[in-house]
């Protein structure tokens, strides 16, 4: 008989879901905080576990990442009564983490219960662990990524989050969020996609009457993020001639509207991203110094996907989980290809993966449990100039050999330790083949 910890702080909730819960003919125990879930969970393992979004004494993912931390695998379903919460849960929710929104029906509760009894037997392949709820990855490189975000998450310390288009920038100010303000959206917008004229009203807010249009008066989204966290997407594209007063905000947690007089004390965390590399932010005419330093207090580099290649199989799994659920379909990868996408060039990074599955997953035959991957990823970004690779008929194995090395030094601004590391090759070995290249410059 399924085992069912229902976990919810509304007593008239938890009464009546108990009782359908017992008249579809489960097993039910009641917790009303993460305290009282955790005792149930020490002395009895659980099928399913009903949790409640918001809880008196934390957040129902500080739950999930018990029941991972532990080894506890029932299936999970999120509720919460809050919609506007929906989308962000969407984003969280993996191979064995649901969601369901308030008012619940019985058909909800049976519908949710029934699905994981069906699919218990469905689902063999054991199922990446989603890290804050949204982060997936086991390399050596995003382990350290997982450790920068947790000693962040312990200070208000502003971050800014680097590397390039498609690693995930917007999903790890997620994971910084969830585990630090997680009872509330996050709030996010995009500098830009704001044309000069609307950056300062989107910011700091707007009084009635203050421009042309202005027909409300309108919050900026410093005081929309109250005390939990604003995220900055593309901060480095906001033009130089406005970021004097970003500054002023940051320096004095203090915003005045647009066509206002009086001053709004605003304390959320900012969290910041930009796709360009250290060596241009120092070029300036791109970000003052002084904002640089202010966003930057604690920055993280995220890794590309070429750079944690080992999580290829674990991304591609739940991204294909994903999109059987929604689609109510049973695709499975075989090992030769994870091995491909594993081989594969993603210069969108996991952005360009996800895109190529679902494309993938739309071609395939329905009737056929093997999803059909395409002969080739073509992308247009896989060679944009002069000092791109390319592999043509008619190449010698010394031609291929020197392009691998010289677009892999390109890679690591000419480390040749790291170059040796990333080819598998030890240094002097590299060294050596450099010697054997006139045109290289060791």
């Amino acid at each position: 008989m399924l085992q069912v910890l229902l976990v919810d702080d509304d007593t008239e909730f938890t009464e009546v879901g108990s009782q359908i819960i017992e008249f579809l003919g489960y097993d039910v125990a009641i917790a009303t905080s993460l305290k009282e879930a955790k005792q149930w969970l020490q002395s009895q393992s659980f099928d399913h576990v009903l949790l409640d979004f918001m809880l008196p004494d934390g957040s129902g993912l500080h739950l999930i990442d018990y029941l991972k931390q532990n080894n506890f695998t029932p299936y999970v379903t999120l509720i919460t009564g809050h919609p506007s919460v929906k989308g962000m849960l969407a984003g969280l929710c993996g191979p064995k983490v649901d969601y369901i929104v308030k008012p619940l029906q019985r058909e909800d509760i049976e519908a949710t219960l029934s699905r994981k009894k069906s699919k218990t037997t469905k689902n063999k392949r054991k199922q990446p662990t989603l890290h804050f709820g949204c982060l997936v990855g086991e390399s050596p490189p995003m382990l350290e990524l997982y450790s920068m975000i947790e000693r962040v998450a312990k200070t208000s310390a502003n971050v800014m989050l680097m590397g390039e288009s498609g690693v995930g920038k917007e999903v790890v100010a997620n994971a910084i969020h969830n585990i630090t303000h997680n009872d509330k959206p996050m709030i996010a917008t995009n500098c830009g996609a704001l044309s000069k004229e609307l950056i300062s009203s989107e910011l700091f807010g707007h009084e009635k009457g203050s421009f042309t249009g202005a027909i409300a008066r309108k919050e900026g989204v410093f005081v929309r993020a109250g005390n939990g966290t604003l995220f900055l997407d593309e901060i480095t594209e906001m033009p130089l001639d406005m970021q004097p007063n970003l500054l002023r905000v940051l320096e004095n947690k203090k915003v005045i509207p647009v066509g206002g007089t009086q001053e709004i004390t605003v304390n959320c965390r900012v969290v910041s991203a930009t796709n360009r590399k250290m060596t241009e932010l120092a070029q300036g005419d791109i970000i003052r110094e002084d904002i640089y330093y202010r966003l930057a207090v604690f920055p993280i580099h995220i890794p590309s996907l070429n750079e944690r290649k080992e999580d290829i199989p674990l991304l591609a799994d739940v991204f294909l989980q994903q999109l059987n659920q929604e689609n109510n379909t049973e695709f499975t990868w075989n090992e030769e290809q994870l091995t491909v996408l594993k081989n594969n060039d993603w210069p969108g990074n996991v952005r360009e993966l996800r895109h190529a599955i679902h494309r993938a997953f739309i071609m395939s035959d329905p009737k056929s449990q093997e999803i059909q991957l395409p002969n080739t990823f073509i992308s247009p970004f896989s060679s944009t100039d002069n000092n791109s690779s390319a592999i043509a008929p008619g190449q010698t194995i010394e031609d291929l050999e020197k392009e691998l090395i010289r677009v892999t030094l390109d890679k690591v601004d000419g480390n040749k330790t790291q170059a040796a590391e990333m080819l598998g090759i030890s240094t002097k070995t590299l060294y050596n083949r450099l010697h054997a290249y006139d045109d290289f410059t060791v």
